[in-house]
């Protein structure tokens, strides 16, 4: 974390060093504060008093002045710290694989990102502002306590060992529990996000009720770990008040026993006492100081979990791809499988699809269809054997190199809080009029949006709630197709779609994309009867390639597919 830090190195040494220069003016006070009573009162002096006045005037105005500055300097550091963070966290989740992101849930690297980071912003300020003032201040007080007499400064010795003991059995209980309360935040932040997600399924399931229960038992939970900190830290600003009131009780006994024998005068207790609250004040603020460090330090954990964290998939360096490659993809004896199964998604998968060809990939559930193609785009790397593109290894290209050339339209339709036209751009900026209105009209969108009041312009609300599901699915197949790229995947992109708009955009896919590398993943026979060749998987395995009218012939399962869904295809043609 020092990089954040160094950053700001100027206002790491302006803030504290101003802010001590004011601590040192502080220290002064009390002692102008006693030749003013013992001097000016004493004597009568109004313009010794007068004098000694405005010099108190002077010591508050040059100790505001640095205490603006420190202020400044506290709230740059503050926010820079936390801007930076926040920007590298969000870039580091972002060069993160699949893989590697599900070692954390969404839900703590939302916290982490929120949060996590305001709490690490707060000592940062705490730091800069209270961290050197409040133990300055104390042994400073105690100090010139002992120039002023010796003897009765064990008072204040006395007072702050006693503090010190119950600032140390009160915090060392309660500091552990910070971390339990951020690791709880981000239960109850996954809860919320599940519900949120997932509100139709808990309504249809009428499991209303339970999620409430599930989540006001985590909220008990949590209430529970606060109320607890809550009640240890409650005992520590009265205890210490108690502590220091009987030091200046003290102060104040002892000392008028002095005056009178002629040991102190009556500005000195005044003094003294002025330096025990002093001490109170510093003492208080200094335990809260060391709250708020714990909780940034535990914060700040967890911010580096992310930020150490290292991608297991690392960038080629081939920054364009050969399109003249008669071969688009290879696989090579590919076996894979995810971080935390067992068993393999894929066993030894070997085919080649030439550049132009339309392929089907069919299989039951499970079978590791979308598994193959998220190789293909690297959203994951193979565990053994070689995946190319184009005749190099997909590790060897730039991820933009290959992006830019393999386009994909997930299952889910995914869209972006914004415009239609923002959603289908996706960040180009080189897109012609000519090429967004063919994409429109072979993904079957093009007539729905002309419809909307704003076209284009039309406002897409979080996750394209304000359009249906088969309306979201064609503006995602829209996006796919801009940008020119070679080789296009659908995974199961039509299974919003009725039959009849589904034949309409496979026809039309082929009209205007034939040179195009064509992956359609499906579980209807009737999707991908029309490919060059399918691919048969089941259960990880490559079961059979070849035309519709070969596997039908040849192949036992896939027979069964065709005649399961004899209602969807002419199946036997």
């Amino acid at each position: 974390m020092k990089k954040y830090f160094r950053k700001y190195k100027l206002q790491f040494i302006m803030g504290p060093a101003f802010k001590l220069a004011e601590a040192i003016l502080e220290l002064l006070v009390p002692i102008v504060m006693s030749k003013i009573i013992d001097v000016g009162v004493k004597n009568g002096d109004t313009a010794y008093i007068l004098k000694m006045g405005a010099l108190m005037f002077v010591l508050g105005a040059v100790g505001l002045l640095f205490a603006i500055i420190c202020q400044y300097s506290a709230a740059v550091a503050q926010q820079g710290v936390g801007t930076d963070l926040r920007r590298d966290v969000f870039k580091k989740i972002h060069t993160l694989c699949a893989a590697d992101r599900a070692r954390f849930s969404n839900a703590t690297l939302v916290t982490r990102l929120t949060n996590d980071i305001n709490q690490i912003q707060s000592g940062v300020a705490m730091l800069i502002r209270l961290m050197f003032r409040s133990p300055f201040l104390i042994a400073g007080s105690l100090i010139m306590a002992m120039a002023l007499d010796l003897r009765m400064s064990v008072i204040f010795l006395i007072a702050g060992a006693l503090v010190s003991i119950i600032m140390y059995i009160i915090l060392s209980r309660s500091l552990p529990l910070y971390k339990k309360i951020q690791n709880k935040l981000d239960v109850l932040s996954r809860i919320v996000s599940e519900n949120l997600a997932g509100i139709r399924v808990i309504r249809a399931f009428q499991k209303t009720k339970a999620e409430r229960d599930r989540f006001a038992d985590e909220n008990a939970d949590f209430t529970k770990i606060q109320v607890r900190v809550g009640r240890l830290n409650a005992f520590l600003n009265p205890l210490t008040f108690a502590i220091i009131n009987l030091g200046i009780v003290a102060v104040l006994y002892f000392g008028g026993k002095n005056v009178f024998v002629g040991n102190l005068t009556q500005g000195e207790v005044i003094a003294f006492t002025n330096y025990m609250t002093q001490i109170l004040l510093s003492i208080i603020v200094f335990a809260n100081v060391i709250v708020i460090f714990t909780k940034a330090a535990a914060s700040m954990d967890r911010v580096k979990a992310v930020l150490e964290t290292e991608p297991t998939m690392q960038e080629g360096e081939i920054t364009t791809v050969n399109t003249t490659c008669a071969t688009a993809v290879c696989f090579d004896k590919v076996d894979f499988s995810f971080n935390t199964a067992e068993e393999k998604a894929l066993n030894n998968i070997s085919f080649t699809v030439k550049h132009g060809e339309t392929v089907g990939i069919i299989g039951g559930t499970g079978a590791g269809k979308s598994a193959l193609i998220n190789l293909i785009w690297r959203l994951y790397d193979a565990d053994g054997g070689a995946v190319s593109v184009f005749g190099e290894n997909v590790k060897d290209y730039t991820y933009k190199a290959l992006r830019s050339a393999v386009h994909i339209v997930p299952q889910g339709g995914a869209l972006f809080k914004g415009t239609v036209r923002e959603n289908l751009l996706c960040g180009k900026t080189d897109v012609p009029n000519e090429e967004m209105d063919t994409a429109l009209r072979v993904s079957q969108a093009a007539e729905f949006v002309r419809q909307l009041p704003e076209g284009l312009d039309a406002p897409v609300e979080e996750g394209g709630k304000n359009f249906s599901g088969g309306q979201r699915q064609r503006l995602t197949i829209a996006r796919a197709l801009l940008g020119n790229p070679e080789i296009l995947i659908f995974d199961d992109a039509s299974s919003a779609l009725d039959f009849a708009t589904d034949l309409k955009l496979r026809r039309a896919l082929r009209e205007t994309y034939k040179d195009k590398t064509v992956f359609w993943v499906s579980q209807r026979v009737s999707s991908v009867k029309t490919a060059d060749k399918i691919l048969l998987l089941d259960d990880g395995v490559l079961c059979g390639i070849g035309t519709h009218e070969e596997l039908y012939r040849d192949n036992e399962l896939y027979r069964e597919i065709c005649h399961s869904q004899a209602q969807e295809s002419e199946v036997g043609a």
